[in-house]
């Protein structure tokens, strides 16, 4: 990079300045928070709920047990592991959208699940918590929309206990050219016509096909999972590689 060039990053498939990218990321969930658990029903036909419980089933957590989960928005996956420590335990939810936050915040007062919860704002790249916290750390859907990938890793790996295991729930690459093919025609064309007719968005679910494209894939970011520390890591393709739970163990 020349002197005097702001590095940039990928903003869905425009290039932004680093610095920039979390200012409109968060400009993108402000707009979509409002309905953004109806558009998950909507775009998934209730897949996601789904690929919610897969993840939640491999958490190995206790009651008692301590979970972060990063980047949680609406709270579908810490709703699930405050069931899973039960009183006794702690979960944390986190996410650096502040509408998505409360939004998450709700869910789990609605939930009935206020004693063993808590809520904070907090960038996954430098997650506001002591090392080796955490007996799981989960991140649903939100990786993709992080500035620094490797960063974000390395700082969840960094909270979680010996032996405590990180999941990550992300959109991936489809297992054949025949899916790629219609996923792509879905995403592309029908996705921000969704988007526009229940959100009045188009744009934030333009990104959000786009920022799907953009993310690394199913191999790929297994090899960032094991650069950032994590041990005997795999992952699991769901609905032939739209979707993919990658996870890992701090040793």
């Amino acid at each position: 990079m020349k002197s005097g060039e702001q590095e940039t990053v990928d903003f869905g498939y425009q290039q932004v300045p680093r610095a920039d990218k979390a200012q409109r990321v968060r400009a993108v969930f402000d707009s979509v928070a409002t309905r953004y658990d109806l558009m998950n029903d909507l775009m998934s036909g209730g897949a996601h709920r789904l690929w919610k419980q897969f993840t939640l089933s491999l958490t190995g957590l206790k009651v008692g047990g301590r979970a972060l989960d990063v980047a949680g928005g609406t709270g579908d996956l810490s709703v699930g592991l405050a069931r899973q420590v039960g009183q006794s335990g702690l979960v944390v939810l986190t996410d650096i959208n502040a509408a998505m936050l409360n939004a998450g915040r709700d869910r789990l007062i609605d939930a009935g699940l206020v004693g063993n919860v808590r809520c904070a704002q907090a960038n996954a790249e430098c997650l506001p918590f002591a090392d080796g916290s955490f007996d799981c750390v989960t991140i649903g859907f939100g990786l993709r929309n992080v500035t620094d990938k490797a960063r974000a890793l390395a700082s969840m790996h960094r909270v979680l206990k010996v032996g405590g295991q990180l999941l990550v729930l992300e959109f991936s690459r489809p297992a054949n050219a025949t899916l790629a093919s219609l996923y792509d025609s879905y995403s592309f064309r029908l996705l921000p016509l969704l988007g526009r007719a229940v959100t009045g968005d188009a744009d934030s679910y333009r990104y959000l096909a786009e920022s799907i494209r953009r993310h690394p894939d199913q191999e790929t970011l297994l090899q960032m999972l094991r650069d950032a520390g994590l041990r005997e890591c795999r992952y699991h393709n769901l609905f032939g590689g739209i979707v993919a739970v990658h996870r890992g163990y701090r040793c």
